[in-house]
């Protein structure tokens, strides 16, 4: 196989400078670059790099030697600890490439050969995506997990106990075909263990989603008619002027974001134009994106206000979901109007008042909204689903393991057998691991076939 090198650090300017070096020439490519054999493995070694052609000087490096198959790709790994300049690292790299043998790796080369010499599965590569570009707490936990197998553990677990059930009916199929054979009624038996394994993939599966919320972010939307403070809410929440705020109605025409971390997780907090009848054609474009954004959100806060001489609500709560945060803003104005304070439950929803421009009340919003987010994020005790190929894998799985259980109720092993056999290549799909030797394995093992 190739011997594949890349820096494996970020392009430009730093104080280190990490190339990796992985096949069965890494050690050889140290030795023609510094003279000297890479040292023994997983200790640092000084080493003064020179150009193989010419001699010449290129840098005084720390050299590490992995040696396969206890190494992250499972080949033989050197990594070149070299000074981050531009010029060093692109006088080693060019060095490299002269090197019979040696080849630049493309984008992944290093976590494909991990996954194809057995040293990570499907799901630890994308965890390792994942980790890289994480952004907060709640993501990093997340991919960390995954990486380090949360979610290929529990599926290396329902594939065993499937290929061990599987084994039953291939079983009753070759051997139980008269009263009294070795495999008769094999096949029946299993329906218990069938049932409970499909069970406990469609509990996985009745997550909400919340793995793949965390890994994209959640998203809330501002919502409520012009003038109520949406605006000035959004730039008390980010902490910055990330909108412009103004007495003047309908000066959001567009949706503004703003990113944040809230209980760990990437939230994306959307003002939205204010709804009401527009008045040209620009502001009925924004009304239309405000709702259509409000309608795409994980969950919205629902704004309303009191008008400055509290005779009125500008806004109502009637239309908002037992998912959304009601606030009333401006509720300053209600001193001198108590009978306008909406009552606590109005329209069967907790409403929140507050004023922005006072600050009142916007710790205790800013709490609720935190709680609702952390109610979104997924348990860590259990498996995350983080990814849509995840779970289509897992319903392929679930439908297999349904089909199998009518099949097999209905004393047909043969089409019982086959549906255990789309299962197994869902749960394969899952991890990238597919290997039939494994059902021969036990199918011998458990029935001394042939002895």
């Amino acid at each position: 196989m190739e011997t594949i090198f890349a820096l494996s650090t970020p392009p430009g300017k730093g104080g280190v400078a990490v190339i990796r070096i992985s096949g069965p020439d890494a050690g050889a490519a140290i030795e023609k670059l510094s003279g000297r054999g890479p040292g023994a493995p997983r200790q640092a070694v000084l080493r003064r790099l020179r150009d193989p052609e010419t001699g010449a000087w290129l840098d005084e490096a720390l050299v590490l030697f992995f040696k396969s198959p206890a190494s992250f790709t499972g080949e033989d790994v050197a990594e070149l600890h070299v000074h981050g300049g531009r010029a060093v690292v692109e006088a080693v790299l060019g060095a490299l490439t002269r090197l019979p043998g040696l080849a630049p790796a493309e984008r992944g080369a290093f976590t494909r050969r991990a996954f194809e010499n057995g040293r990570l599965d499907l799901t630890e590569v994308e965890g390792l995506a994942d980790l890289i570009d994480a952004e907060t707490a709640g993501q990093r936990e997340q991919a960390l997990r995954q990486m380090t197998g949360a979610l290929k553990e529990k599926a290396e677990d329902w594939r065993a106990r499937l290929i061990a059930m599987s084994a039953y009916v291939e079983a009753d199929i070759d051997f139980g075909e008269e009263e009294g054979d070795v495999g008769a009624g094999l096949g029946a038996s299993i329906l218990p263990g069938l049932g409970a394994l499909k069970s406990e993939i469609e509990a996985v599966l009745a997550d909400g989603y919340r793995g793949e919320l965390v890994r994209r972010g959640l998203e809330i939307a501002i919502v409520g008619p012009p003038n109520v403070g949406k605006s000035s809410l959004l730039n008390w929440l980010c902490g910055r002027e990330a909108a412009i705020v103004s007495e003047e109605a309908g000066t959001t025409r567009d949706v503004i974001e703003a990113r944040m971390e809230l209980a760990g997780l990437p939230v994306t907090i959307a003002d939205t134009a204010g709804l009401r009848e527009a008045e040209n054609a620009v502001e009925a474009e924004g009304v239309r994106r405000a709702l259509a954004r409000a309608e795409a959100a994980d969950f919205r806060i629902v704004m309303a206000a009191a008008s400055p001489g509290g005779h009125e609500i500008l806004g109502s709560f009637e239309d908002a979901t037992p998912d959304d945060v009601c606030v009333l803003n401006k509720s300053d104005h209600l001193d001198s109007a108590p009978e306008q304070v909406p009552e606590p439950g109005l329209y069967g929803r907790r409403i929140l008042p507050i004023s922005v421009v006072r600050g009142e009340g916007l710790e205790e919003l800013a709490a609720l909204i935190e709680e609702k987010v952390r109610r979104l994020a997924p348990s860590l005790d259990n498996p995350v689903i983080s990814r849509e190929r995840h779970r289509i894998a897992l319903q392929d799985c679930v439908a297999g393991l349904t089909g199998a259980e009518r099949w097999l109720a209905e004393d047909d092993v043969v089409l019982g057998g086959e549906e255990l056999r789309q299962a197994l290549r869902a749960l394969g799909r899952l991890t990238g691991r597919v290997d039939v030797e494994e059902l021969l394995d036990v199918v011998f093992r458990d029935f001394c076939i042939g002895k």
